[in-house]
Formats: C-alpha cells, structure tokens, sequence
C-alpha cells in the first residue's frame, strides 16, 4: 500500500519531469529548425487537364477525348497517341504516366483569358515547422510589374495552440461577466424603503405608483433629495471597484487573449491535430490582366509563434514565377487603310445678317450689329486667304430683300446692295493682299555677301473675282420665320400660309398690309430678311486633275487595334466588328466567344495564326482530331508555335495528352 503523500510525490514527479522534458525538447526542436534554416515551399499544383474550362459557351457539344488520333497532313494519315521513345528500340510507345501531386518547377505559362489570370500554386510546410504548440503565419508577396501586393495570409494553427487562445477568450469574457451593467445593483433597497417607510410613508406609498415624483417634492419632505437618499444608500466601493473592472477591459483582452483569432484578411485558419506529415495548402489568386503584363512572380515570408511570441522567421522562398500569354499577342498590327477621292475644287458657304435701311443699299457700320457681322465676314476672309491647303479663286455674293414695295423694285434694290457689299469687301482684300506684299523679300547679310530670299507669304496674292447675285424678295425664308415664330398665333400662321397661294407677290404683300399680324412681321421679322449670303469657290494648291485617289489611315480601324493590344476585348470588337477580318476574330477568341470567331476563321486564308486559332477554338470544342491538324498544320508553316503550344493552356493540353512535340521528325516530317 502507498501512502498518500508518496502518490502525491510520484504525481508531481511526473508533472514537473514531463513538463521539463517538453521545456527540453521545444528549445531543442527550434534550435534544429534554425540550424537548418527550414523554410516553406512554393510549388505548383499537378497541371491536369480540365476539359470543362475549354468548352466553348455557345453552341458546341462536348466530345470525349480519346487517348490515340488519327490525323491527316499534307495528305498522309498518321497516329498521334501518348507515347515515350525506348531507350532500346527507339521506338514510340504508348504508355499512360501517373502524374505527380507536386510539380517542383519554379515557373508556368498561364494564359489571360476574359481580362482576368488565374495565379494557382502551392504551400508545403515541412512537417518540422509543425507544432501542437505553435501558429505558423505565412505571406504571399505578388510582384507585378513595378508594384508589389502582399496577398491574404495563409494561417496554419496547432491545436493546443487553439486551445490557449480559446482559453484566453474564456479568461476575458469571465472578467467581463464581473462588470455589473445594472447600477441599483449597488443601492441597499431594503435599508433604503425601510428609511422611506419610517421617515417620509408617503413616498413609500409610491413604491407601487407609477407616478412621477419630482426632487423638490422628495426634498419637502424631509429636506434631502432623492439623489442624497440614493447616494447615502449607495455600495460606493462595490460601484468604484466596477467601474475600475470597466476601465480596464482593453489591458485585461491584452492580458488574457495574447493571440486573438483571425477572421478578416486571411485566405486560410486551419486547425492542425496530427504531425505526420507535411501541410500542403492549393492556393489561388485571380487578378485582372494590365497593358503590357508579361510575368507575375510571387515569394513567400512566413513566422511561427508561440501565443505572441515570434518564435522563428521563416526564410523567404525563391520566386515563383507565373508567365503571361495572351490571345490578343496574335493580333496583326498591319496598317489599314482606306481609299479617299479628293476634289480638286472645293465650296464654302455662310450667311451673315447685313443690316440696310429701307430702300437703301449703302453699308452702314452704326446700323444694328453690322459692326459685329462685318468684323466677322473679315475674319473669315483672313482664315480663307492664308489657308495652306486651298486657294481663294472666286466669291459670289447674294443679297435678299423684304416684301415692302414692288417685286421689280426689291430685286433692283437687292442687285445694289450685293454690289455695294461686293465692293465694301473687294477693297478689304486688296488692301490685305498689298499689305502682305509689301511684307514679301528681306535681305539677309552672310558673311561679305547678301543672300535674297523671298518672304513666303502667308497669304494668296492671286486676283480674286467677285461675282453679285439679286435673289430679291426672300419668301422661302419668310415662310421659315413664320413657322418658327412664337409671337404668332397658329391661327395667324394658317392666315399666312393660306396667303401664299396668291402667285403674284405684288398682290400678296397688299393683302398683308390689311392684316393685324402684318405690323408684328414688319417690325419683328423682315428686317431679318434683309441678309447677305457668300459663296466661297476654292481650289486644292498645286493640283491640276479635277479628282484624285489616296490612300489614308483607317483611324477608326487602328485605333480599335489599339484597344485590342491593350486587351480591352469589348471596346475593340465595338470598333473591329464591322470589318469581320482576323482582328475581329482574334477579340471574339478573347472574349470566349467561340462561334462567331470560327465563322470567320474558316473563311480566312489559312495561314499559320489562322490554323493556330482554329486549333485553339477546336480544343475548346473538344474535338481533339481537328485541333490537333490545325495545330500541326500552324506547326509545319511556322516553326515558332511549336513553343508558342506551351503557353495557351488549350494547345499544352493537346501536346501533355499525346506527346506532340516529342514525335519523331521521321513520322512527321517537320522541322522539329
């Protein structure tokens, strides 16, 4: 029989050793992981072929694949299987490998697909790194381009590590429940209504009222207030020892939940209960592709910790790297252009209000805004004359007149007034043309020589024809003014428009004299009759056929050229779509759009990008044959796609499944 304290001994005994064998063995387990500087693998995932990714979204059926095809080129059939060569032999064997979980190499072609890249890769944390005890917290660091983004953490956590933090969690909220949110807690209400009961009965008798009853009636009772009578009854230190436990919530969390537990910002918390083996955690990030993006690499920094102490520094991996291709790398950047006539004459037009008195034809600068219109013609006159691509040949002149007075009189009165402005404007352009004229030639000194050069005009110096025109009584534009007019009524419209049925405009300008409205239209409407239109005849400089044919960019279609490098598939298919050519095919591949590229593909020449799209679109399809024939056929025309294959995931598919490009040259008769 043992006695008590001799269990009580072994007990202890155990406890204490056990706990300084687990003290012993962790420093120890640390010291290892130091010395050997563990780290945590960046790796990636086994590449299987996922059929499902490549079906094409519209119409296409999906096919099973097989693992040996027959295929035609060039007019000879040949086998395409799985095969490796014998080492003996040297021949092709058909042969069906198990593919590894982790694949060790440092790099992969990834294909942009829609504007978005999936980046997939793999964590593998060594069993060493693992502990009951321990959280381990790793960083993916994407590097693209010039910027660098620091991806969610990946947070691995034993399970007697959980424990501590859960335990921390119990601590803290076993303080909390010590707070007291009820302040009557702290009131001694039986001493204070046996005070109420004794001294002031009848605010006792309130206890079972719900009627309000205010300080100053409190205090006439007995000469203290409520708040005394509360306070005097009060547990002050009960209270004062609450509000300190309040006070010191946030150093309690600190001190009893050391490790909080994550839920924001982090891709993974997993809990660890076994240390078999190693942690293996399939990680993805989808990003959105960018003008130019080439490759992505992605490093990895890790910690371990024990509660809140950082334990160990995991050293930072190697790179992984993750190369970028795109379908929009196959556009063809050939300019387009399009066939423009050019005429070697040319006309511009414009009319401008010229005021003139009734009856008059002299212009009159102080007469309404004929200043204004007349700086403006001038203007205008300056920019023709000293255009760079046209010359100023003639300017015909026509000038309008308002109903009042005779027919025959308006049109002699409107033949004046373009005659008169023909000469105002006439006078304006030889005193331009002198002016420059005498501008033209400088002598330049060079040394002890003179060099003449003649001062290139930046004006036409070549004799410019007015010509008149008497459009006299302006109906067609009166009738305009009416229509428009919001001063007459509709019922007066309908009287004007009736009125021009009347032939003889004599007759009908008498008749409106008789109208109400006609006072309205004189004072409102024909003075805007009274206008001057010019008509500028030009010539294109230096050119003597009538028409011309040229050649000049397609803006619209470049710049929808433009938009597809830069992979903005929706605005290039807007701009590309109407000309249905390879580009446009290339943009309805990128979009996933799978049928509308291929009917136009198939009617294409087929060249190598061509048969390299439609490979693509057939693998998508699933119809493996006929993918592998346009690639092959792509191959053999141009020699570069045979590594272009490993880049777009629908062609390396085809080439891992039957081993194309490891074929003997013998069997294919291409340069590979």
């Amino acid at each position: 029989m043992f006695r008590k304290e001799n269990i009580w001994k072994s007990v202890l005994f155990v406890f204490f050793f056990g706990f300084s064998l687990y003290g012993c063995m962790m420093p120890k387990k640390l010291t290892d992981i130091k010395t050997k500087q563990v780290g945590v693998t960046l790796c990636l995932p086994d590449e299987r072929i996922d059929e499902s990714s490549f079906r094409d979204m519209e119409n296409f059926t999906p096919v099973v694949n097989e693992d040996t095809i027959t295929v035609n080129i060039d007019g000879h059939d040949m086998l395409i299987m799985k095969a490796v060569r014998d080492e003996e032999t040297g021949e092709m064997v058909a042969t069906q490998e198990l593919q590894a979980a982790v694949v060790t190499a440092k790099f992969r072609n990834v294909a942009e697909r829609h504007g978005k890249i999936d980046l997939e890769f793999q964590l593998r944390v060594p069993k060493e790194l693992t502990d009951a005890g321990w959280q381990l917290r790793f960083y993916p660091d994407m590097f693209i381009m010039e910027d660098s983004l620091r991806l969610e953490e990946v947070i691995v956590t034993g399970e007697n590590y959980r424990k501590a933090q859960l335990k921390g969690y119990q601590q803290y909220n076993k303080f909390l429940s010590r707070i007291i949110s009820d302040t009557t807690k702290f009131i001694d209400i039986r001493n204070l209504e046996i005070f109420l009961q004794r001294n002031i009965p009848q605010i006792y008798r309130f206890k079972t009222d719900s009627s309000y009853v205010s300080d100053v009636v409190f205090a006439s009772c007995l000469g203290v207030t409520e708040k005394e009578a509360v306070s005097h009854y009060t547990n002050k230190f009960a209270k004062a020892m609450n509000n300190r436990r309040k006070a010191m919530r946030k150093k309690m969390y600190a001190k009893y939940v050391k490790a909080p537990i994550r839920t924001e910002h982090i891709r993974l918390d997993t809990v660890v209960r076994t240390l078999d083996g190693d942690f293996i955690y399939n990680y993805v990030e989808t990003i959105e592709t960018r003008k130019g993006l080439r490759k992505v690499d992605i490093f990895l920094t890790g910690e371990i910790y024990e509660q809140d102490k950082l334990m160990y520094t995991v050293p930072k991996s190697g790179p992984l790297t993750f190369y970028i291709s795109s379908i929009s790398t196959f556009a063809d950047m050939s300019p387009r252009y399009l066939t423009k006539v050019i005429e070697r004459q040319a006309e511009a037009n414009a009319a401008w209000n010229i005021d003139f008195k009734v009856g008059k034809s002299d212009i009159d600068l102080s007469l309404g805004e004929n200043a204004s219109q007349i700086d403006n013609i001038k203007a205008n006159l300056r920019h023709l004359l000293k255009n760079e691509v046209f010359d100023l040949d003639s300017i015909t002149i026509a000038a309008f007149a308002s109903p009042e007075g005779s027919v025959a009189a308006n049109k002699k009165l409107s033949e004046q007034r373009s005659k008169a402005t023909a000469e105002y404007f006439n006078r304006f352009v030889k005193q331009l043309q002198d002016s420059v004229k005498n501008e033209a030639g400088m002598s330049i000194m060079v040394g002890d020589d003179f060099e003449e050069s003649e001062m290139a005009s930046a004006y036409s110096v070549n004799e410019i024809k007015f010509m008149t025109s008497a459009s006299g009584e302006n109906w067609n534009y009166l009738t305009a003014l009416v229509e428009e007019s919001e001063m007459l009524s509709e019922t007066e419209k309908e009287i004007y428009l009736k009125s021009l049925d009347i032939k003889n405009q004599d007759q009908r300008e008498a008749q409106f004299k008789s109208l109400p409205m006609y006072r309205k239209m004189k004072e409102h409407l024909y003075p805007k009759l009274r206008k001057v239109q010019f008509n500028f005849f030009l010539h294109r400089k230096g050119m003597i056929k009538d028409t011309i044919h040229t050649t000049v960019l397609d803006t619209t279609y470049m710049k929808g050229l433009k938009m597809l490098t830069e992979r903005d598939y929706e605005g290039a298919l807007e701009l590309l779509g109407p000309y249905q050519d390879y580009n446009t095919a290339i943009a309805y591949v990128s979009l996933d759009r799978n049928v509308s590229a291929m009917g136009i593909l198939e009617k294409l020449e087929h060249t190598a990008p061509v048969n390299y799209m439609l490979a693509i679109l057939n693998s998508r399809a699933g119809r493996d044959k006929d993918a592998v024939q346009y690639y092959l056929t792509s191959c053999k025309q141009d020699g570069s796609y045979v590594h272009r294959g490993n880049l777009d995931p629908e062609i390396s598919a085809l080439i891992k499944k039957y081993n194309l490009n490891a074929q003997p040259e013998d069997d294919f008769d291409f340069p590979f």
